[in-house]
């Protein structure tokens, strides 16, 4: 780093590379290759004992994670550090196309005064580039390495050196008996609790919506301000309450149900009832939300469109499906998608109402109103399965991330954004 700067005679820019370039082999030699030595064997020396003055004591070894984040951050500043090369690389040979061309090479000033104008903007986010990379980048490919190692109790660091694995956790995730019955249970009510709990609260929020929005409706204000109290409520004051009114033996509902001659429901302990029950709840604290949206948009529909309609003899149902409908579904697909992918993941409905329970003898570590979410919280949390809690995160992102893009690009949202409504 350098040569070719002093070859097109940028003295000073020559010996900035040639600095970099030497800091950069100092730090290759004497840190960044014993760390990405770290990262491929995760530790050779375990824990021991060593007698010390006729006594045994634990002698600590290498601990695999410590080295597998030193050896991720080594990693980073190495491509760094290739990326600073590959600049002095870039920079030597425009200027070397200038001198062929018989043209004067910039000085170090006028580099400094266009580093300052015409790259100002790199400039500025070279800093929050670096942070994005070290703090939000650094962590995401640390919890996707750790799918691929055997980093699950009891076989944990510094007791034990973790070792990578490769795809058995994934394979055992998906065939292993105990893990399979689990991952598929848990998998296919995630995707029926998306489905369920998106279309009750959109197809709620509409109906309440258009319902406010009807001729002869006195009080609107009144209602729109009464319907959008569970949404002002905090969630975790709203599920807790809940939490107590569905309570088996104590609940209100239960006692009211109790007064009219009807037996006790077991809303949180039947697992049928207890899916039942956490529906219900989320169509309670989703619907308002909608319903502000599409009240909203219902407004910006002209009158025009629907006394055409009735002219034509069309019925109130009829204008609603071909009028109201395709115009808020146009306004809210990006809306509905978004809900649909953060309901594969909505934790605090399941955790807060029901923590995954009741529990299910068939599954491990799972309950039976657990979606992926919740159970991957239960393995890193409470049981200390953190590969197979990594695989489950990479499994649930693969799914959010595909389902989300798809439908969206298949949206007439995306299709015709340029088109006004």
């Amino acid at each position: 780093m350098g040569f070719g700067q002093f070859y097109n005679r940028q003295i000073a820019k020559g010996l900035l590379f040639l600095l970099l370039g030497v800091g950069s082999i100092t730090a290759f030699a004497l840190y960044l290759l014993p760390g990405l030595q770290g990262l491929i064997t995760l530790g050779t020396t375990p824990r021991g004992l060593m007698m010390v003055d006729g006594m045994y004591q634990a002698v600590d070894g290498d601990h695999s994670i410590y080295l597998m984040v030193e050896g991720l951050i080594c990693l980073l500043v190495a491509f760094l550090l290739v990326a600073g090369y590959a600049l002095n690389i870039r920079d030597a040979r425009l200027n070397g196309k200038l001198r062929d061309q018989g043209k004067t090479t910039e000085t170090f000033r006028s580099t400094l005064y266009h580093l300052n104008e015409r790259h100002f903007p790199y400039l500025i986010l070279f800093l929050p580039g670096v942070a994005i990379l070290f703090l939000t980048i650094l962590p995401l490919l640390f919890s996707i390495l750790v799918a691929f190692t055997d980093f699950a109790a009891p076989n944990l660091p510094p007791a034990h050196l973790v070792n990578w694995n490769g795809l058995q956790t994934f394979g055992d995730l998906l065939t292993l008996r105990t893990w399979s019955r689990t991952f598929y249970g848990v998998f296919v009510w995630t995707c029926v609790w998306a489905v369920l709990s998106t279309l009750t609260t959109y197809a709620g929020g509409i109906f309440v919506a258009v319902l406010i929005e009807q001729r002869g409706v006195r009080f609107r204000k009144f209602w729109r301000t009464i319907l959008v109290i569970p949404f002002a409520i905090p969630n975790l004051v709203s599920l807790l309450v809940f939490r107590n009114m569905f309570n088996g033996e104590f609940g209100p509902v239960n006692q009211f149900l109790g007064y009219l001659g009807i037996e006790k429901i077991p809303w949180l302990t039947d697992p049928v009832w207890a899916k039942v029950t956490v529906l219900l709840v989320n169509a309670w604290l989703g619907i308002p939300v909608i319903m502000i949206l599409v009240s909203g948009i219902l407004t910006t529909i002209p009158r025009d469109l629907y006394e055409s309609a009735e002219i034509d003899g069309a019925s109130p149902f009829k204008s609603f499906r071909m009028i109201t409908l395709p115009l808020v579904y146009f306004s809210t697909a990006p809306v509905l998608i978004m809900q649909f992918a953060g309901n594969l993941n909505n934790f605090n409905v399941i955790y807060l109402l029901t923590d995954g329970n009741p529990v299910n003898p068939k599954y491990q570590y799972a309950g039976s109103t657990d979606l992926l979410v919740t159970w991957l919280y239960k393995l890193t949390l409470n049981n200390q399965q953190y590969n197979f809690s990594s695989a489950i995160g990479i499994i649930i992102f693969v799914i959010v991330a595909g389902l989300s893009i798809f439908n969206f690009r298949r949206s007439r949202s995306y299709k015709e954004e340029d088109m006004v409504q």
